[in-house]
């Protein structure tokens, strides 16, 4: 069912807002437990709550993947949108900051169209969108107010785990669309998440980590729950529904307000300062969307002046 601008919409923010915490949280959850474990119960939680919900709201003809496409969907999205992605990411942030690991993987939306051209027939970035997409990473880079210096600095090894992360999520996505699945989204979503739990949790136990690495304080009991309930549960069924109406290129633009989000969120819950750099960079990222939706606004009013003028027409005819 094609969805309206406002669903459209309220997609993107769902996805931005929950996406946004989940550097922060990961960052202070991985101050008591292993990487991987921690990425895989953060699945086990999300994969529960998503297959509840489906039981409850779908009938139950439509629980169960029917088609190759199905199937190709929940993989591409559980190994490489979910479980890769995120299991690159939570390694990453050990050795990053959250700020140089945001800017990394918005990465992201640059390398989308990079797999779209070779697998997507109905998805290829014209000139004008990849300046807007340029300037919404170099919008990103100034919220954030990352040091170039710690960006090509030290800790190469977790910003290139961050990177694979983001590589991992950009192809998935674009496998996500090309596999053009006949389930609904959140069932498919709801099947994805327990094989991305699966994948993390061996990951887990190749990598040697066991469950009593982990230190259970209030802290990293929050965190889970916030990467479990909402950076899963509520932004992967957001995010999915996005990419299958408005595409992988434009749907991954989600990462440019991932990081407002986050450096917002640490404005008003932790008193991190917002500098004139910030600013900038916000106004930076809003211009590169401008620049990426230039093209469909000018395509609409297009559409609108002819309707108006088959309208005016038709009455002067009469």
């Amino acid at each position: 069912m094609t969805r309206t601008r406002y669903g459209l919409l309220a997609c993107f923010l769902a996805a931005s807002l929950c996406f946004g915490g989940t550097f922060v949280a990961a960052k202070a959850g991985l101050d008591y437990l292993p990487p991987l474990l921690f990425v895989a119960l953060r699945f086990d939680v999300g994969a529960v709550l998503l297959l509840g919900y489906v039981v409850a709201a779908y009938p139950r003809e439509q629980w169960l993947p029917r088609t190759r496409a199905d199937a190709t969907g929940i993989l591409a999205a559980g190994v490489f949108a979910i479980g890769l992605a995120n299991a690159f990411v939570f390694v990453g942030q050990a050795g990053v900051t959250s700020g140089v690991g945001s800017v990394v993987y918005s990465l992201n939306p640059i390398l989308t169209p990079v797999f779209a051209a070779v697998l997507l027939s109905d998805e290829r970035l014209s000139r004008g969108k990849a300046v807007g997409m340029l300037l919404g990473f170099a919008g990103v880079a100034l919220a954030v107010g990352v040091d170039p210096a710690a960006l090509f600095g030290g800790g190469l090894a977790s910003k290139a785990a961050v990177l694979a992360a983001a590589v991992s999520g950009a192809f998935g996505s674009v496998l996500v669309r090309r596999a053009d699945a006949s389930l609904p989204n959140a069932v498919r979503t709801a099947w994805a998440v327990p094989v991305a739990a699966l994948l993390c949790h061996a990951l887990s136990l190749a990598a040697g980590e066991t469950p009593a690495a982990a230190t259970w304080t209030p802290t990293a009991l929050v965190a889970l729950g916030y990467v479990g309930v909402f950076s899963t549960a509520v932004a992967f069924v957001a995010y999915f529904a996005l990419l299958d109406e408005a595409g992988a290129i434009r749907g991954n633009l989600v990462f440019y307000v991932v990081p407002v989000v986050a450096t917002l969120g640490g404005w008003a819950l932790l008193g991190e300062s917002v500098s004139a750099s910030t600013l900038v960079g916000f106004a930076t990222i809003a211009a590169g969307f401008a620049v990426v939706g230039h093209e469909q606004l000018a395509a609409e009013l297009s559409r609108l002046r002819a309707v108006v003028g088959r309208t005016v027409g038709a009455a002067r005819s009469q």
